[in-house]
């Protein structure tokens, strides 16, 4: 998979009520995944439901501002290609290249017009 969208964030500030809106309003489903103020969402609620991103407390975010909006992941085949491309292009590395343990390898930027974008390598090796 090249260079697709596969996983969005929802920063938060309350998770209850956060989970109970989107539970109730696109009937997701939601798993633990770390710590408490960070659910993995299902698209249903079925044990193996397609994971499809996260609803996160705001602290996670690496910008100082609210974020209003959705943090996008995109599929990449190299991680460290696309931090040169975003240097090269333009964009500000915000967060360098980081383990999202057994998952893969992430770097968080913003775009030339300051959107936070997330890039991610998969990688079960990663620690």
């Amino acid at each position: 998979m090249k260079n697709k969208m596969t996983h969005f964030a929802i920063h938060i500030d309350n998770m209850e009520r956060a989970k109970n809106f989107y539970e109730q309003v696109f009937d997701w489903g939601f798993s633990s995944y770390g710590p408490p103020d960070f659910l993995q969402i299902k698209v249903d609620k079925t044990e193996n439901g397609e994971l499809i991103g996260a609803l996160q407390s705001r602290k996670y975010s690496p910008v100082k501002e609210k974020v209003i909006g959705l943090e996008c992941t995109i599929t990449v085949a190299d991680v460290e290609a696309i931090i040169q491309r975003v240097k090269d292009y333009g964009g500000q590395i915000l967060m360098p290249r980081t383990a999202i343990p057994y998952v893969g390898w992430i770097t968080k930027f913003l775009d030339t017009e300051g959107n936070l974008v997330c890039a991610m390598q998969a990688d079960n090796e990663a620690r």
